[in-house]
């Protein structure tokens, strides 16, 4: 019983494997540009696609503020893609020393801070010489 469930399982694992593969045709790109990298460190490029995707960023060299460090790259950016219900997704963003900020109308953003959140932190910021419980500090 045990070598007909195994053979059964490897049959069937064969035709799994042996199943056609959706054929699909490669998306054009139909602009290609490219500038770079340049020997000051820039660079651009934007490209597009027949199936509506869109692309383009520029970067340049930027002295960081820790000088054993070196430069840095500071980068701006977009692209967008149409979803499946036909809305085209716009992202914009840059990216460097503060990180990437990421921008777009169907990005989720986080709710804004409570109003006594706020007065507790300003509170707290402007009271640096007591602890959590009340007390003085030593």
């Amino acid at each position: 019983m045990y070598k007909l469930g195994l053979v059964a399982l490897a049959g069937f694992v064969c035709a799994i494997v042996a199943a056609p593969v959706e054929q699909s045709s490669p998306i054009a790109i139909v602009k290609d540009e490219r500038d770079g990298p340049n020997p000051d460190g820039s660079y651009l490029y934007h490209f597009e696609t027949e199936n509506g995707i869109n692309a383009r960023e520029e970067g340049h060299l930027v002295q960081s503020d820790n000088a054993e460090e070196g430069d840095a790259m500071d980068v701006q950016g977009s692209f967008s893609y149409p979803g499946d219900d036909g809305t085209i997704y716009t992202i914009t963003y840059t990216a460097g020393k503060d990180g990437f900020k990421p921008e777009g109308a169907h990005i989720p953003t986080s709710p804004p801070i409570p109003k006594e959140i706020m007065e507790s932190l300003e509170y707290n910021a402007a009271h640096p010489e007591e602890n959590n419980d009340g007390a003085q500090k030593r």
